[in-house]
């Protein structure tokens, strides 16, 4: 029984902070006039979906995650309405909308919290603060140095967490903390991350051309495989710690 509230916890979690993300894409991408393909959450086998004129939404099996499908987003597009086509700040406000989201849902997630905490409206929103400071220093330490590879928690170790939480405070908590550490990892400028897809369109703008999409691909790839590394190496981790 332990166990499947657990998996409950963790699944009610992870698939709202997801959701919300992928949520932020979606509206900015809408607002910008872009065409959504489709929009998903979870990953794998499809479980349910709608689709309308324009845009197919799907639950998938695996609720570790999501996506926004843009037209003209993998590959160039000259239609209407196509991601690669919109100008470099449409792009980046699309782009950075996910993480910027879970940021912002985070601290007012938050504030509640210690308002209902403390009773004082003014204390929770001064703590709020000090909760981004600190998740914006320990980034900073993780790439000066100052912080080992071996502190950082997978979802292997987060869901040790979420399990130990007891009662409705402490698991909003928990998702507070979770929901500002994607919202700022996402952001980091390092593909293929929503940051690295930033620098990328800095860059371009900066050239006032696109990078070669060929090269952009590869460093990509790149990117992709860095971080799965690094995902194996704190699974193992995680997996070390519980044992």
């Amino acid at each position: 029984m332990g166990f499947i509230i657990t998996a409950i916890k963790i699944v009610v979690i992870l698939g709202f902070l997801v959701l919300i993300h992928e949520a932020g894409h979606f509206l900015v991408a809408r607002l910008c006039k872009i065409k959504v393909q489709e929009f998903a959450i979870g990953f794998g086998p499809i479980i349910w979906k709608k689709e309308t004129k324009n845009t197919k939404y799907a639950v998938r099996l695996i609720p570790l995650g999501g996506f926004v499908n843009m037209l003209g987003e993998e590959e160039q597009s000259d239609e209407e309405g196509s991601f690669s086509k919109a100008s470099i700040p449409k792009r980046i406000a699309i782009v950075a909308a996910g993480g910027l989201v879970n940021i912002i849902f985070a601290i007012l997630l938050y504030v509640i919290l210690l308002w209902i905490i403390t009773g004082n409206f003014i204390v929770a929103i001064g703590s709020s603060g000090d909760l981004v400071i600190a998740m914006w220093d320990t980034i900073k330490l993780l790439f000066t140095g100052g912080v080992s590879v071996d502190n950082l928690m997978g979802p292997i170790g987060i869901s040790q967490v979420v399990a130990q939480t007891s009662g409705v405070i402490d698991f909003f908590y928990i998702m507070a903390i979770i929901s500002v550490s994607l919202g700022f990892t996402n952001l980091l400028p390092f593909p293929p991350l929503d940051g690295g897809k930033i620098l990328i369109y800095i860059i371009e703008a900066i050239r006032r051309k696109p990078m070669k999409q060929d090269f952009e691909l590869k460093l990509q790839m790149l990117g992709f495989l860095v971080l799965i590394t690094l995902s194996i190496y704190v699974a193992i981790n995680d997996v070390g710690r519980l044992v």
